[in-house]
């Protein structure tokens, strides 16, 4: 729409007597406008600011690697927890031994080396308990042991063992310990992750939103350039005429050359900046390894609207107190100080562990009788009883031979601790993140407090420029009148004319700042703003 009323305009003061025909136009294409939709630099992407805001949570590769950071934090936790994870273990071994006999009863007739053979085998599970940081241990193992020694009476010697062992620490390690201490402070760090990511999209999300308003202005301001830059030479031309006929000085010419060189300068530098936000927004919608990614021209398919919203300022600041990311952080760095300030508390009580161990045995094997009776060494054999590794199992499982033991264990360390130091620094912390966290709620309150002024302060500018465009609007218009009866010079029709172009801009760019207000006011109750 702005386009074709610069275009009306501009016919008109031209039809208007002042020497230019109305059958003349300005030139339809410039280079400029040829650049910047030249078939072959590059496909064009025709999108609205909800696009490109959904192409960056796509493709925005600082998104795509916040993301990944819940996943690594997750992995963490994980490695922390698996501490209580059950874990099986089982042991196998061989031995053999030989040493000279030292009691008179260790050797025999012609036995030199008393030897011994055995195998054993292990397996059993363990486990560290989550719940009031016990731990238990049960296991079962079962052995063959062969001597030469005549006098042994279970000669080869099978034996099964059952043991169960647990400890219960009773103060220090009871409700917390340094593994959970470290699984709790974890959490809170997945659940910062988890913020920390939603901060990253919400200020990804306010780049695009900005860039995208920011390219829209860059095209707006090209396309006043253009108009302007196309009038300027119409004038020209039209004063040449004048020259040659008679009727205009030389100086007007010179000024008319001056003015085309210097609305040519305005249109390289505004098709420079649409460039560079092009680039921008690129970097922040679209992938690397996409085709076309520094070729393809992007184009804005919509244009800000001027939308006014009431703002209510108090329910504003209390909604970012409430919700705003950097605290939501700073309140579970907080909450993992009182995780360790409470891991550090319970360090510094006495260390009681109450065992408990209970174990069962049984035996099997050939078990030989010896007739003492006999008068000779080593004794004869009388009987031999054979007996099964399933018979030592039936002695375990039937709780024949049992051992048990409950044990207190004290220690208590003299003097200052390591827990005493680590609480204090605890608590020293933790001051610390109460006075910071203060010092954030406060700037926070007044970021909000500053964007909601500016929203006013945008509304209130466009206001006053759209006054000012109409009023533009009119000398232009009594100017074009006066330069048609000879009472005006070309000079001050250009300054009207340069006038009613900066006030059209000035107009779009003050929408283009309330929207963008909004944005801001929308975006620091969420997350800190960051960059523009």
């Amino acid at each position: 729409m702005r386009v074709s009323a610069v275009v009306a305009l501009a016919a008109g003061l031209f039809a208007s007597g002042s020497g230019v025909s109305a059958s003349e136009q300005p030139p339809a294409a410039q280079p400029a406008a040829t650049r910047l939709n030249e078939p072959g630099t590059g496909p064009q992407l025709h999108i609205s600011s909800d696009e490109a805001v959904r192409l960056a949570l796509e493709n925005n590769l600082g998104i795509e690697a916040a993301r990944l950071s819940p996943e690594i934090q997750a992995f963490a936790v994980a490695q922390t927890r698996a501490a209580y994870a059950p874990n099986l273990f089982s042991t196998a071994s061989r031995s053999s031994r030989s040493r000279p006999p030292t009691e008179f009863l260790s050797g025999g007739e012609g036995i030199r080396v008393n030897t011994s053979e055995g195998f054993s085998s292990s397996a059993g599970v363990q486990q560290n308990l989550l719940w009031g940081g016990g731990r238990y241990s049960v296991s079962l193992d079962g052995g063959r042991t062969t001597t030469n020694n005549p006098f042994d009476q279970v000669n080869p010697n099978i034996t099964s063992n059952f043991t169960f062992n647990f400890t219960q620490p009773l103060l220090r390690n009871f409700t917390i310990d340094p593994t959970r201490q470290a699984l709790l402070v974890g959490q809170k760090q997945q659940e910062i992750v988890d913020v920390q990511l939603e901060q990253q999209i919400t200020q990804t999300a306010r780049s695009v939103r900005l860039t995208y308003l920011t390219l829209v202005a860059a095209i707006s301001q090209l396309e006043v350039a253009q108009e302007s830059l196309a009038l300027s030479q119409q004038l020209l031309r039209n004063n040449e005429l004048r020259l040659e006929a008679g009727v205009m000085a030389p100086i007007d010419i010179v000024e008319a050359q001056a003015e085309v060189a210097s609305r040519e300068e305005g249109v390289i530098v505004a098709e420079t900046r649409i460039r560079t936000l092009e680039d921008e927004l690129r970097t922040l919608i679209m992938r690397p390894d996409q085709p076309d990614y520094w070729t393809a021209r992007i184009i804005p398919s919509e244009q800000p609207q001027l939308t006014p919203q009431a703002v209510d300022v108090e329910a504003a600041v209390a909604n970012a107190l409430n919700n705003r990311t950097d605290l939501l952080q700073a309140r579970k760095r907080l909450e993992q100080t009182d995780i360790n300030m409470r891991g550090a508390r319970n360090q510094r009580l006495p260390d009681i562990n109450a065992l408990v161990n209970y174990g069962l045995v049984g035996v099997a094997g050939t078990q030989r009788e010896f007739d003492y009776d006999a008068g000779i060494l080593p004794p004869p054999i009388r009987t031999e009883t054979q007996r099964s590794f399933s018979g030592a199992l039936r002695d375990i499982f039937g709780n024949e031979f049992r051992t048990w033991s409950v044990q207190l264990q004290v220690n208590y360390p003299i003097g200052t601790s390591i827990a005493d130091a680590a609480l204090a620094q605890s608590r020293i912390q933790r001051q610390q993140g109460v006075t910071e966290l203060q010092q954030l709620e406060l700037n926070v309150a007044r970021q909000v407090r500053d964007a909601a002024r500016q929203v006013d302060t945008s509304l209130r500018r466009v206001e006053a420029t759209e006054r000012s465009r109409s009023l533009m609007q009119q000398r232009f218009e009594a100017e074009e009148k006066r330069m048609s009866v000879g009472l005006s010079t070309t000079f001050q029709l250009f300054q009207a004319q340069r006038d009613l172009s900066n006030a059209r801009l000035a107009e779009l760019n003050a929408i283009i700042a309330y929207n963008q207000a909004l944005l801001n006011l929308e975006t620091v109750q969420r997350a800190p703003m960051g960059g523009s």
